[in-house]
């Protein structure tokens, strides 16, 4: 006979209960996150996690311009999924359809087999994809930055053509070859000309060429650089480019793409073999096919995240329309900033309709903005208080390292920021990437009618 007493832990039961994530971007993955903690505390171990997601990380989009200029490595703007999503069963796949009647969706795999899931609670965040208008050429010659794909490829593009530059006998060619063409002045446009800019300093000096032979453009159809950051922060950010030597040009935008050069909306041309498209997102093309109320293409939510008519099934992220409650009659943009806040208020009401918790309405003030312009400068509005210069690029990236969301990318993101300060950028091109994998194509896009230009 046993003389101790026994305490054994209550056996884990077998999942009833399923709850499914579309998607793995800043909403989906702090979702994930929180739910699992939230159902582990209440011992909770009918309820399954499930995120399904073409990949098999959450991308920290606001990095992607340090890959491109090759400051950051791509590994350490991803987080894993497996490993860091504790308690949380990923699935690879692409959505391509949701059954509401039947509580399933349908998905296919890397290779190209489909397979469902059902669900209890369903939560689409899907995400966006590239905006492109019809102008000719557009989808075939220019390059985005919504992955890390597109980045390292955009990255060894610049540097080849750099190379070639240098050593071609043909002045007009090798002048085009050193034209660089960014098309969008958001912030993420402005970020990217800014680190471009960086990686061609470092290439003239380390091939030893004059850096001022090396054109930027920057186009936007807006009348001034950066609007999320208003009017005084966007003229710093007007004067910043200007000085590191980019020409920015507002009221004008791309008519006609070539493999060597692309006709303006005012109908002057610029040869240039580089055009970079960051000119504004679209929700999932998912969204389209669901069925539901939509608003400027969002899918429509409630103040709670539950979409209407739909007590089972939440939206959030850029592919939702949540109401702003601190802006009455707005919605929410499509920031990074909001759809971490709307993740952890989808985790908390999702657990709610389940029993555990009780639910709430995604009310967030803005915290501001930062804009890290390459090396030495910066414009940020934390808090309401205009920043530029030395002290906006501390909280700049200070504010990134914070963000992100695990232990080793923080470190690697660190240890890229201090090495810059003290060692030249190491110009190479890796060619492990090839065109094909880094067009519009491979990585979905919507195309949407001519249009007079980018936002």
């Amino acid at each position: 006979m046993n003389a101790f007493p026994s305490h054994s832990q209550p056996e884990k039961t077998e999942p009833t209960t399923s709850v499914v994530i579309v998607g793995s971007g800043f909403a989906a993955f702090e979702c994930a996150r929180r739910l699992a903690r939230r159902f582990d505390r209440a011992r909770a171990w009918d309820v399954r996690v499930t995120i399904v997601s073409p990949v098999d990380y959450m991308q920290y989009t606001p990095l992607l311009a340090d890959v491109a200029g090759g400051l950051v490595d791509p590994r350490f703007v991803c987080v894993p999924l497996a490993g860091t999503l504790k308690g949380v069963r990923a699935v690879r796949g692409r959505v391509d359809s949701v059954d509401f009647d039947r509580h399933t969706l349908s998905f296919t795999d890397p290779e190209g087999g489909v397979g469902t899931l059902s669900w209890d609670r369903l939560v689409l965040t899907p995400g966006s994809v590239t905006r492109l208008f019809d102008t000719p050429g557009l989808a075939t010659h220019a390059h985005g930055l919504k992955s890390t794909a597109e980045a390292l490829y955009l990255r060894d593009h610049v540097i080849e053509q750099l190379e070639l530059a240098h050593v071609d006998e043909n002045e007009a060619r090798a002048a085009a070859r050193r034209t660089i063409v960014v098309v969008g002045a958001s912030y993420s446009g402005s970020e990217l000309a800014a680190q471009l800019r960086a990686l061609a300093d470092a290439a003239a000096k380390q091939m030893g060429f004059d850096r001022a032979s090396v054109r930027f453009v920057l186009l936007d159809l807006a009348d001034h650089v950066m609007p999320e950051l208003g009017q005084k922060l966007g003229d710093a950010a007007m004067r910043v480019l200007r000085a590191r030597g980019i020409d920015v040009r507002l009221g004008t935008t791309v008519r006609e793409v070539h493999a060597d050069h692309v006709v303006l909306s005012d109908g002057s041309r610029i040869d240039t073999h580089t055009v970079a498209w960051v000119a504004g997102v679209t929700p999932s093309p998912l969204i389209a096919t669901l069925g539901l109320e939509t608003e400027r293409g969002r899918l429509k939510v409630q103040t709670d995240l539950q979409v209407p008519g739909h007590p089972e099934v939440f939206a959030a992220g850029d592919a939702a329309a949540v109401p702003d409650l601190t802006k009455p009659g707005t919605i929410a943009p499509p920031t990074a900033q909001h759809a971490t806040r709307q993740g952890k208020t989808l985790a908390r009401n999702v657990a709610a309709s389940l029993g555990y918790g009780k639910c709430k309405d995604y009310r967030h003030s803005d915290q501001g903005l930062v804009v890290d312009l390459g090396p030495r400068y910066a414009v940020a509005n934390p808090l309401g208080v205009h920043l530029s210069g030395y002290p906006a690029k501390l909280v700049a990236r200070a504010y990134h390292l914070y963000a992100l969301p695990r232990l080793v990318n923080r470190w690697a993101v660190a240890l890229a920021y201090l090495t810059d300060l003290f060692f030249p950028r190491a110009v190479l091109s890796m060619g492990f990437v090839c065109g094909a994998d880094a067009e519009f194509t491979a990585s979905q896009f919507v195309r949407l009618p001519e249009a007079a230009g980018a936002e």
